[in-house]
């Protein structure tokens, strides 16, 4: 497939076949370059597409969250980490910018691996890029609807004077209902879900106004001074202080991670090209200059015994600020607006987990891809079997939380590190192995500074990786403070390309084309011929059989 860029018009300039109001003829053509038919329905504007993205972001359920990594720094570990650390993110929401615009596919991460990367190392990486990026997202959902379970019941906790804990079954309980209400939720309201994005980015604004309105004003009378927000360090872990610093990242890490979000709804975005490059920049971008209010605000409000805050029996460090600010009754309202947030959050990432794993699905490469892979044209023209399947999966997995929250924390983890491999494989392949064959799309960071640009991005994505698997109490960890991290990640990864060697390298040759044989272009037709790519469209020459009969009319039309 590794010509199927070459041009991006359709062969002799015809419209590739779609069926009628699902997408543009200029976008349904961007696709068709692709190697992809038109399946499902644009429906989502540009600021949609960011939408999806800042509303999985959840700026301030994700600080609130992340807490533990930031505060052992102290407040200035808060506030500058956030600060760095959001702008080398921006640097890799560059990188993937460049990516999204020239080639914007809801499989982005794995196509543009495979159409990179060397002859030998393709489809292997191909592989692994799809299952790190697709249990990566699904691990993000688990991630987001066990916070949410959490502060929900975060809330219960402080109506009761902190007189009760909930116990592991409880916590899960919470959480498998949130995942399945995400299902449904995400099932039915397909039409309106663009639209819905909106609405979730004002309560994410309406939640940060709140906070950073009502924390200065319950706090008057005990402010910290300027001095302690942004100089003043602590170092509440074993490791030293340094260390413990850029531990703080992972507070950013973990909250401005849901930008490739954009990318996976690209084939549902009208204008592509540039749809997705906006979202991605906009919503990182925004992340990082409100994130750093938010901050700074919760620096100045905070008690300055960070130990007593970290072992709030509200069992939430942003519970404990918010009550040392606002008391009882104020925290009660922000907590419950904060996990509403939170549960947006969620229905927001199943919506863009299933779309890569339709894509992946499409292509041929999950477990029962025949099943996954139709659309719901009734519920309108979405993917509701790739849906539910993550909903299944994520259901499954949280079971972990049953075990010990230090496994959970593990799973977690697969949002981190699962996903950098998916967004620094495809930028490594692309300056490696093909910058040659990049077109820019209508946003281009430009030939001076996109290769510079993509190589910091990787360097920063592979330091996430490491910093994420570190115990964040210090070294010489207990079994129940240790990072499991690497087992869990390394278990996918080797997995993935156990998977590969031992089956899959028999079969899977990468991603397929869905068009009829008419609607390829010369360059897709020569790369048909020498890479004996599958036709994998029913429609294909009339006849919907499978692979080899698609095959032999493939070599009868091409000769």
């Amino acid at each position: 497939m590794s010509l199927q860029n070459e041009s991006f018009s359709p062969v002799d300039g015809a419209v590739p076949a779609y069926e009628p109001g699902l997408a543009s003829e200029d976008d349904a053509a961007v696709l068709a370059a692709l190697g992809y038919k038109q399946e499902l329905r644009r429906n989502f504007s540009m600021i949609e597409v960011f939408g999806i993205a800042f509303s999985i972001m959840g700026l301030l359920p994700s600080i609130a969250s992340t807490l533990t990594y930031s505060i052992p720094a102290g407040p200035a570990g808060m506030v500058w980490g956030w600060f760095l650390a959001s702008g080398l993110i921006f640097v890799v929401g560059l990188a993937m910018a460049d990516l999204g615009s020239a080639m914007p596919t809801s499989g982005g991460l794995y196509w543009w691996t495979h159409f990179f990367s060397s002859p030998s190392t393709r489809n292997p990486l191909c592989f692994l890029v799809g299952y790190s990026n697709t249990l990566g997202l699904v691990g993000g959902l688990c991630s987001i609807d066990y916070g949410f379970s959490l502060m929900f019941l975060s809330v219960i906790v402080i109506a009761r004077d902190g007189n009760w804990t909930p116990t592991n079954g409880a916590i899960y309980g919470t959480f498998l209902a949130c995942v399945l209400c995400h299902g449904i939720l995400a099932s039915v309201m397909s039409k309106i879900m663009g639209k819905l994005q909106t609405v979730f980015v004002v309560m994410n604004f309406v939640l940060i106004a709140a906070t950073v309105i009502a924390l200065p004003i319950g706090a008057r009378n005990r402010r910290n001074d300027g001095q302690f927000i942004f100089t003043h360090t602590v170092n509440l872990t074993t490791w030293p202080i340094g260390w413990t610093f850029m531990l703080s990242w992972l507070c950013p890490i973990w909250t401005i991670g849901a930008f490739d979000s954009c990318v996976h709804m690209s084939e549902e975005a009208a204008n592509a090209t540039r749809a997705v490059p906006f979202g991605i920049l906009l919503s990182i971008g925004s992340c990082w200059f409100f994130g750093f209010i938010i901050v700074v605000v919760l620096a100045a409000c905070i008690n300055p015994d960070l130990d007593s805050v970290l072992a709030s029996p509200f069992g939430q460090p942003m519970a404990q600020i918010y009550y040392d600010a606002v008391g009882k009754k104020g925290t009660l309202g922000l907590m419950s607006l904060l996990f509403i947030v939170q549960f947006f959050m969620g229905l927001s990432i199943v919506v863009a987990a299933s779309r890569q794993a339709w894509a992946f699905s499409r292509d041929g490469a999950l477990p029962f891809s025949t099943f996954f892979r139709p659309i719901s044209r009734k519920m309108g023209y979405i993917p509701l079997r790739a849906i539910w399947g993550c909903v299944f999966l994520a259901a499954i997995l949280g079971l972990l939380a049953l075990i010990a929250p230090v496994a959970a924390q593990a799973l977690f983890s697969l949002g981190i590190a699962g996903n950098n491999v998916a967004w620094g494989t495809p930028i490594f392949a692309r300056v490696v192995w093909g910058q040659r064959k990049f077109k820019p799309g209508p946003f281009y960071t430009g030939d001076r500074f996109s290769v510079p640009i993509a190589w910091a991005a990787i360097i920063f994505l592979v330091f996430g990786i490491l910093l994420c698997m570190f115990p964040v109490e210090g070294p010489n960890p207990t079994p129940q403070s240790m990072n499991y991290t690497v087992v869990i990640n390394s278990a996918v990864w080797g997995g993935a390309l156990a998977y590969y060697y031992i089956d899959a390298r028999k079969w899977f040759t990468g991603p397929k084309i869905t068009l009829p044989a008419d609607d390829l272009s010369d360059a897709q037709r020569q790369a048909i011929k020498e890479e004996g790519i599958q036709i994998t469209d029913p429609a294909f020459g009339g006849s919907g059989g499978g692979i080899e009969e698609q095959g032999r009319e493939l070599k009868e039309v091409l000769g």
